[in-house]
């Protein structure tokens, strides 16, 4: 019977976290900016 074995990268796996996570916050933060300047304008885009 043959044994299956992976392997991670664990660096190349923490990179990726990291970059799905400021990816993600950066678009949370850039969302929660556009809304509070439609509020502050009182006006819709365009």
């Amino acid at each position: 019977m043959s044994t299956k074995i992976i392997q991670l990268n664990e660096a190349a796996i923490k990179g990726e976290l990291k970059n799905l996570v400021k990816n993600s916050v950066e678009e949370t933060l850039n969302a929660l900016l556009d809304h509070e300047a439609d509020e502050l304008v009182n006006a819709d885009r365009y």
